[in-house]
C-alpha cells in the first residue's frame, strides 16, 4: 500500500516562508510571528494619570522544516496545534504558571512549542522519536532561537512504542511538572501508543499536569454515512478506559485565551488538560 504524502494546512493560511536556503534540500526556513506581552497584565497609570498601555513586543520564531512528508514523518512540519499550544504556553507564563516548573514536550516535531515554553519554565526536556533527522532538526532549531530560550534546555529521543525508558530519561520524566503535546495522534496504532505513554508519565512520581492539544481531522465512510474524526474518537475511547483506574482529573479546556501566533485558530482544535494527584 503506497504511503501518502501530506502538507500541513497552515502553508496555505500565511506565507512564513522566508525564502532562505534550508540546511537540508527539500527542508524550507520559515518564519512564524507571535505577540509577546510585557510584563503582567495589569493596568500602569503615568504622572497624568492616563493609562498607560504598554504595547506587545513582536517576536518571530525561526524554524527549518518540510513543506511536505509521508505520514511517518509528520513531526518535521508545523502544524496548526503546535501554534495554539504557543498560544496557551505564553498565557500561562504571563500570568507565571511556568515559573520554576520543569516542563517536557512529547512529540515536538520541529520544537516549535518547546521553545515558546523555554520563555519561562525553569527547564525544558525536548523529546520525539529517533527518526528522520528530527531530533537533530530540534538542535538546529534551538540554535537559529536561542535568544528566545531562557531555561536549561535538553533534547532527548522518546519513542511512544517503547516505555521501558532510560535511567536518564526516566529521571527527566520523574522530575517533570508539566508535560506538553501537540497534534501527535494521525493513526489508531499512535494514538494508542501516546495514551499509554502518558498513562506511564502521569502516574510517574506525580502531581504533573499535561496540556494536549489536538485537531479533530474528519474523514467521510461509508459506515458511518458521514463525516468522523476517527482519530480523535479514539483517543476519546482510550482515554475514557484508562482514566477510569487513574487518580486523574481530566478536562477539555476552552480555547478562548489571547492569541498571540498568527493562523487560523479553527473550531476543530480542541485542549485537554489531565492532571495527576500524589496517592
Amino acid at each position: 500500500m503506497p504511503e501518502y504524502t501530506v502538507t500541513s494546512e497552515i502553508y496555505g493560511e500565511y506565507d512564513y516562508s522566508t525564502g532562505r536556503k534550508a540546511s537540508k534540500d527539500g527542508n524550507v526556513i520559515s518564519e512564524f510571528p507571535f505577540l509577546l506581552p510585557k510584563g503582567k497584565n495589569t493596568a500602569q497609570f503615568d504622572e497624568d494619570n492616563d493609562l498607560d498601555v504598554e504595547r506587545p513586543q513582536k517576536e518571530v520564531i525561526k524554524i527549518e522544516h518540510s513543506s511536505k512528508t509521508n505520514i511517518s514523518l509528520v513531526g518535521l512540519q508545523v502544524w496548526r496545534g503546535a501554534l495554539l499550544l504557543g498560544d496557551l504556553l505564553i498565557h500561562l507564563g504571563q500570568t507565571g504558571t511556568l515559573n520554576g516548573k520543569n516542563i517536557l514536550e512529547l512529540g515536538a516535531g520541529t520544537g516549535l512549542t518547546s521553545f515558546v515554553a523555554a520563555m519561562y519554565a525553569k527547564k525544558v526536556v525536548c523529546t520525539d522519536i529517533d527518526l528522520g533527522g528530527i531530533l537533530e532538526l530540534i538542535k538546529l532549531n534551538a540554535k537559529y532561537n536561542s535568544k528566545l530560550i531562557k531555561s536549561q534546555f535538553k533534547v532527548m529521543p522518546l519513542n511512544f512504542t517503547n516505555t521501558e525508558w532510560s535511567p536518564t530519561l526516566l529521571n527527566e520524566i520523574k522530575r517533570s511538572d508539566i508535560i506538553i503535546a501537540a497534534d501527535v495522534i494521525y493513526d489508531d496504532d499512535v494514538t494508542a501508543a501516546f495514551i499509554s505513554t502518558i498513562q506511564k508519565i502521569l502516574n510517574t512520581n506525580p502531581p504533573k499536569t499535561i496540556y494536549i492539544v489536538l485537531e479533530k481531522r474528519y474523514v467521510f465512510t461509508i459506515e458511518h454515512m458521514d463525516s468522523v474524526a476517527p482519530c480523535y474518537e479514539t483517543f476519546l475511547l482510550l482515554l475514557d478506559k484508562v482514566k477510569v483506574h487513574s487518580n486523574w482529573v481530566v478536562e477539555q479546556m476552552p480555547t478562548d485565551f489571547p492569541k498571540y501566533f498568527t493562523y487560523d485558530r479553527v473550531k476543530d482544535l480542541v485542549l485537554w488538560k489531565i492532571s495527576s494527584k500524589e496517592s
